[in-house]
Parts: structure tokens; sequence; C-alpha cells
């Protein structure tokens, strides 16, 4: 059982930043691949990115390539989510998950997540 919560969300202009953290209860924590998801209003769940167990590999929704960046720190079972030049479009409730199972970009490989964070980008 892995229990998340999302933090670091909030309000900021077109091309802030912000920080996600995703904390995790659990001694498993570190074998468990971890996704972020965001859901804006009137839309399904989104992939956003992965990181794997070890944080030796990622991947990225194209949307956020070269802008977001995704990484893990097992001591302490957190994931994060670092967003950089951030557009309106990035508008969502982001949500953590843990998963391991493949494929990572869907929602249903997924078996654990948090509550979700609210970001919204102002223009």
């Amino acid at each position: 059982q892995v229990q998340l919560v999302e933090s670091g969300g909030g309000l900021v202009q077109a091309g802030g930043s912000l920080r996600l953290s995703c904390a995790a209860s659990g001694r498993a924590f570190s074998t468990y691949g971890m996704g972020w998801f965001r859901q804006a209003p009137g839309k399904e769940r989104d992939f956003v990115a992965f990181i794997n167990w070890s944080g030796s590999n990622t991947y990225y929704q194209d949307a956020v390539k070269g802008r977001f960046t995704i990484s893990r720190d097992n001591a302490v079972n957190t994931v994060y989510l670092q967003m950089n030049s951030l557009k309106p479009e990035d508008t969502a409730v982001y949500y953590c998950a843990a998963t391991r199972r493949i494929p990572k970009v869907t929602v249903e490989t997924y078996d654990y997540w948090g509550q979700g964070t609210q970001v919204t980008v102002s223009s």
C-alpha cells in the first residue's frame, strides 16, 4: 500500500515556474515507477511525465519536454516535478501516481493516486 500526497501547486504568471512535490508513505516507494498526470476542467486525465524506480529513466509528454523535469529522492520517499516556462495551457489539477506495471503513460496502469494539487497559469 502506498499513500501519496501532492503539494506545491498555486497561481503563477505565464513564463514562471513551480515545483510540485509528491510525498509517499510506505517502505516500498523505491520499488515503484512514479508518474505525474494532469486534468483540466472538462477534459480527461493526461500523462505528463514518468520516472522509473531508480530515477535512471524518465519519459515526458511532448508538450512539456524541455520545460518540465521529473526527479525522485528515494531516501525521503518523494518525487518532484519542476515546471518551468509555464503556459496558460498547463493549467490543471496535477496528480502523482505509482505503478509497477507498463505501459507507463496510461491512467489504468497506475495503482495508487494522490488527491491532486491545482496549478493555475495566468496569461
